[in-house]
This record gives C-alpha cells, structure tokens and sequence, in this order.
C-alpha cells in the first residue's frame, strides 16, 4: 500500500542553522531517501518551493477564488513530502519516525485512496 508522508516545519528554521548544520541536515535527508530505496519503499519525494509562492484556489457559489499564499497560516508549512510503498500503517509509521524531519517538525501520514 501507498502512504504520502508530508512534512510541516517551520520554513524559516532551515535559514537560521549554520552552513555546518545545513549539510548535516542535507545528508540525513540524502541518508534517509537512500534507505527508503535500499529497502524498496522510495516511489518519490519532493521539497517544495517556499510558502511565499502558494497560490490558494476555491470556488465558493460557482465563482473561483484565487489568493496568494497558503490554505492556513500556521507556525509550521508544508515543505514536503515522500510517497512509500509499505505493508501497512505500522510499518508507514515506522519509516516516519525515521525521517529527519521528525526531528525539527511534524510528519503526517496518510494512506493513497487508490481510485
């Protein structure tokens, strides 16, 4: 089964750490994607651009709305997101715990409604 992992953490944070920490946090995302692949979960991954470029879209009585910036405005944002392939929701949960984002914000999963 699918799980999309989306990963919320304060955008600014990564601005605020070193050169140092920065690289660090790098290669525990590299490690992390490898060890997805390694073990056959990985289907993709992606980071997203910064919050000041979400376009939000609605239609309220038939007529669209578009505003700039996000849905919510939250302490912590969307950054981004792994799809995995696991056996089940424990398993999923296990893969989350190892993100590094973990680490620094919060990793929601959810299981893919294949249609």
């Amino acid at each position: 089964m699918q799980y999309l992992l989306t990963l919320y953490a304060e955008e600014a944070g990564f601005q605020r750490m070193t050169k140092e920490q920065q690289q660090q946090g790098m290669a525990a995302y590299m490690a992390y994607t490898e060890a997805l692949k390694q073990a056959g979960a990985y289907v993709g991954s992606n980071r997203l651009q910064p919050i000041a470029t979400a376009t939000t879209v609605r239609s309220v009585d038939g007529k669209t709305q578009v505003l700039d910036g996000p849905y919510a405005d939250s302490k912590e944002q969307l950054g981004g997101y792994f799809l995995i392939n696991a056996p089940d929701l424990d398993a999923a949960l296990s893969w989350a715990a190892r993100c590094p984002g973990s680490q620094h914000g919060v990793i929601e999963v959810r299981p893919i409604w294949t249609m």
